[in-house]
């Protein structure tokens, strides 16, 4: 390659970065400002696992739906790795059994989420979510008209623009009626999840 040629093709390469920059360029104080909103839909595939190693379970498999509404009640805090924001919302949550047979659990799920928000657009989560229901499933491990799903999760959230971040991540998910009837040895499940978020003022 000869010198101009060398020439043209940085001068192209920093007038790329240069434009490139500000568009990847993200202000977290922003969009996890204090009292903004978040609208979430996502989507997940679970399986169950033996946690207790048990002789026998039922070897469960699902999906689920829901749709978030949450707010950022504080904005964002902490500082070093432990800055970030706090996300408090309601979640609307189905979740569908395929194996061993068809049924069912709908709800409501109230979810806590933290964002670490040192990485730029990159902006991993923890969360811990709690929801109670109505369920027809029938298996060995628990049997009721009603049951409490908990979990569990860490996963990533990338934002495609200031307001619009697309996420996914792992939840341990566990499945119980509190003694409401038998039997409840309940059931955990590892999940995956995708899903789409959209922050608003």
């Amino acid at each position: 390659m000869s010198g101009r040629s060398r020439l043209l093709a940085g001068t192209a390469l920093l007038v790329v970065t240069a434009h490139a920059s500000p568009a990847w360029a993200f202000d977290p104080e922003q969009t996890f400002k204090k009292g903004a909103y978040v609208l979430s839909a996502e989507g997940g595939y679970g399986a169950q696992f033996n946690l207790e190693r048990t002789r026998h379970q039922s070897d469960l498999e699902f999906f689920n739906l829901g749709l978030r509404v949450s707010i950022l009640p504080f904005g964002t805090s902490g500082g070093g790795p432990l800055y970030g924001a706090f996300e408090a919302g309601l979640e609307p949550f189905y979740q569908h059994y395929t194996d061993p047979k068809p049924a069912f659990w709908a709800g409501l799920a109230t979810v806590f989420r933290y964002h670490f928000l040192t990485l730029g657009r990159v902006v991993p989560y923890a969360e811990l979510v709690g929801a109670a229901g109505g369920t027809d499933l029938r298996v060995r491990e628990i049997a009721s008209d009603f049951s409490f799903l908990v979990w569990a999760g860490v996963g990533a959230s990338v934002f495609l623009t200031d307001t619009t971040a697309v996420y996914a991540g792992y939840r341990l998910e566990h499945d119980s009626n509190a003694n409401s009837s038998r039997p409840n040895r309940g059931w955990e499940a590892h999940v995956g999840v995708v899903g789409v978020s959209y922050y608003f003022k």
